[in-house]
């Protein structure tokens, strides 16, 4: 018992600056590079990749490519999970950002299907693979640089620095597009300009480079935290991981996966398929054509930035929140705020402008309240030797029950609603109540230590 203060004493702490940018500039990056995608996915890679004739059918394809990469992330969460539990938190982050940026680069250069046919949205489906492999290991690595250097009682209110980083990424990665829109206008309103499609849609991706070295800057100057020098000093690392926590923590593996899921639904739905409800013609003149609210992609992308500058405050009120009231009263509470958010779909979006802003920002809020506490929550689950691999699962295996499908869902129930969003409302509903559930079931991990 007496080795772990004096390790602790001997390690060497990361000033409180670092720890807070270390895990927030990560995250924005990765977060960025997902918006590009996103986004391009919307706009762009329809009309580029998967040119079939049906605008439906294309946009489909594009979100399954979208969602491959959701799939992708356990796998990473399992590789770099395991190096960061037998390894330490800081290689393995470096890592997960390298990976990252190569990919999001490589999509900027790559050809379309009219320059290569076939080849080219299978590049873009291994490349987009590679993002969700690298994002597998990215988030759990940030939110374990935030908590276990977090001070007493300050541990929620330092996991939602790396939660930031996805509306802080939002506001970046579409900012970069609207810029780009403005430079290259369009005549067409529901259609990106030639000169976009041709070469500005590239610039995003391209530009990733430039953070990622940044965020390698920052990373590189971490130093392990107490909690894992004391585990690697004291032998309490284990050589397997994976088996470990399955073996001795999938209870909590699986509540954690639940934990998320509602976070995740909301999370693409008001990002994602919003963005496509959003940009539909009110009344389309092609049958093929889901009708939505008829706003051009530069108002609707403002409205979005709106909404999510909410989702960046409240993602820090919940840290206070959570480290008050506890993280599960907390989520309890926000989760049945998601599920009447979602019975409230078509009065809130049939009421014109108002409507539709009143529906960004209370969707954005609650996405910061659910998502803010998770920073803190899932790495309490487990023991510092499975932590990385067992919050980087929970975290990530909730992403395709969740955001993998989520989009593609969303565009099917548009579709059998006849263009009403009545029955993407009452999916996210359906999917908080399995979250409730969970955390209802679940017990209390304010008071855990993060040092065992």
């Amino acid at each position: 018992m007496s080795a772990s203060p004096a390790v602790a004493t001997a390690a060497p702490a990361n000033p409180r600056s670092r720890v807070i940018l270390a895990s927030l500039i990560g995250t924005t990056i990765e977060f960025y590079d997902f918006y590009v995608y996103a986004t391009a996915a919307v706009l762009v890679f329809p009309h580029l990749f998967f040119p079939t004739g049906d605008p439906t059918t294309a946009l489909l394809q594009s979100f399954a490519v979208f969602g491959a990469a959701m799939v992708a992330r356990p796998l990473g969460a399992i590789l770099f999970g395991h190096l960061g539990d037998r390894h330490g938190r800081k290689a393995t982050l470096v890592g997960a950002l390298l990976t990252m940026g190569i990919a999001t680069f490589l999509i900027g250069v790559l050809p379309t299907y009219a320059m290569v046919g076939w080849l080219a949205p299978l590049l873009l489906v291994v490349l987009r693979i590679a993002q969700g492999f690298a994002l597998g290991g990215e988030w759990s690595g940030a939110a374990l640089v935030a908590t276990e250097n977090a001070p007493k009682g300050k541990r929620a209110w330092y996991g939602t620095f790396p939660q930031l980083g996805a509306p802080i990424g939002f506001i970046i990665a579409n900012g970069l597009f609207l810029i780009i829109a403005a430079v290259l206008p369009s005549d067409d309103p529901s259609m990106p300009s030639q000169a976009f499609l041709e070469w500005g849609w590239r610039i995003p991706f391209l530009f990733s480079v430039v953070m990622v070295i940044v965020g390698l800057w920052v990373r590189l100057r971490l130093v392990e935290s107490t909690a894992f020098s004391t585990a690697s000093a004291t032998g309490k690392l284990t050589k397997t991981p994976l088996v470990t926590v399955f073996k001795m923590h999938w209870r909590k593996l699986i509540l954690g996966t639940f934990f998320m899921l509602a976070t995740y639904v909301l999370f693409y739905l008001m990002t994602t398929f919003s963005l496509s409800y959003g940009r539909a013609p009110q009344s389309p003149t092609d049958a093929a054509v889901l009708p939505g609210l008829g706003y051009s992609y530069t108002t609707f992308v403002l409205m979005l930035i709106g909404g999510v500058l909410f989702f960046g405050v409240f993602t820090l009120v919940s840290g206070v929140l959570a480290d008050r009231w506890g993280r599960r009263k907390t989520l309890i509470w926000v989760t049945l705020g998601i599920i009447v958010f979602g019975l409230l779909w078509v009065p809130l979006l049939g009421a014109g402008f108002v409507g539709v802003m009143a529906w960004l920002i209370i969707g954005f809020s609650l996405m910061g309240l659910t998502f803010g506490p998770m920073g803190a929550l899932l790495p309490e689950l487990f023991p510092t030797n499975v932590r990385y691999t067992g919050s980087g699962i929970s975290y990530n295996v909730s992403s395709i029950l969740g955001a993998a499908v989520a989009p593609f869902i969303a565009v099917a129930l548009w579709s059998a609603g006849d263009g009403s969003p009545f029955w993407v409302g009452i999916y996210l509903a359906a999917m908080a109540v399995l979250t409730l559930i969970a955390l209802i079931v679940s017990k209390e991990t304010k008071d855990n230590d993060i040092d065992a």
